[in-house]
């Protein structure tokens, strides 16, 4: 028997950013046939289509080994974005660059930017909910010369608050990486909040309880120092992906998800998916398919990340139509 029908999610597949870089990539291989072009990371997160890339010629380099490019070699950079720093570093080396930065995440850059030059001569703090370490996440926090504070989960904001990393009381403003899940940035932004208005009452109460020119003093300090700017800075393709994959994922017995391993906004989806139907699977390749995971007549669903190609959803989709159970 064979499961009763394989339907591959009409959303799902690279965000446009990706595909834009991948793009690049591929016209600059096309028309020079025989040469290589080096990536500076991973283009994207998937081990599949980094196979497939790598064949036609792309190089993924780390950037302690941007100075191993040749002359005349071409540099890319991929569409999570760098810090200032790695643009000086590839300008003091001479390398040819090809940008191929997501629109996006520029402009969440510049936004961050801003932000700092606003808040820091007031004492402020700029917050970013984001994966630390995530390639994304490194280029914005250098918008502010490292100072940024990133947070990955309620928890770590709650420690950031506790150890007063995070200050109450003076301006701060919040912004999430792009490929963030919009329900649990939402949650960030109500704690957060919640804290700033808690602290504002207690100190409210405390100025109340003191009188003459220390109360006026303290109160005049509090007056305009704190508060909150939330930024609505994830991506329109990926909210909305997170909406339609919930649907996605209720309307099918069993959901395999496909996904390269390191791939963070995979994580997230896949377990939105697996919140919605237990019987959520995720794989890297076909290969790693299990029969026995199916019954027959099941109704299967295939998704995937922003960083998974759909030449691979749909060899996962004939892998399970082929599946004899």
């Amino acid at each position: 028997m064979k499961v009763s029908n394989v339907d591959i999610d009409s959303h799902s597949g690279f965000c446009g950013g990706v595909i834009r870089a991948i793009g690049k990539a591929e016209a600059y291989l096309d028309a020079n046939p025989g040469k290589s072009l080096w990536s500076l990371g991973q283009i994207v997160h998937n081990e599949a289509e980094l196979s497939r890339l790598g064949a036609k010629g792309l190089k993924p380099i780390g950037k302690d080994d941007m100075a191993k490019v040749p002359a005349g070699g071409k540099l890319m950079i991929r569409a999570h974005g760098e810090p200032p720093q790695t643009y000086a570093r590839i300008r003091e080396l001479g390398i040819d660059a090809i940008d191929c930065t997501c629109p996006v995440v520029l402009r969440l850059q510049k936004n961050i930017r801003e932000a700092w030059a606003r808040v820091r001569p007031l004492g402020g703090q700029v917050v970013i909910f984001g994966k630390v370490g995530h390639a994304e996440v490194l280029g914005l926090v250098g918008q502010t010369h490292g100072e940024a504070v990133v947070v990955e989960s309620l928890d770590m904001l709650k420690a950031a608050l506790a150890e007063g990393r995070i200050r109450l009381g003076v301006p701060l403003e919040i912004f999430s990486q792009t490929t963030k899940s919009p329900s649990e940035y939402a949650e960030i932004c109500r704690y957060l909040s919640a804290a700033i208005s808690s602290a504002d009452a207690d100190s409210d109460s405390d100025a109340d309880a003191d009188s003459g020119a220390g109360a006026r003093m303290n109160a005049g300090a509090r007056a305009g120092a704190g508060g909150l700017t939330i930024h609505d800075t994830i991506c329109r393709q990926v909210a909305s992906r997170h909406a339609d994959l919930s649907e996605f994922a209720r309307s099918h017995d069993i959901i395999l998800f496909v996904s390269g391993s390191g791939s963070s906004n995979g994580k997230v989806l896949c377990e939105l998916c697996r919140a919605v139907n237990p019987r959520t699977w995720h794989i890297t390749e076909p290969s790693a398919i299990n029969p026995s995971w199916f019954h027959p007549g099941d109704n299967v669903g295939i998704c995937g990340a922003t960083s998974t190609p759909k030449w691979l959803l749909e060899e996962a989709a004939a892998a399970v139509r082929a599946l004899q159970l």
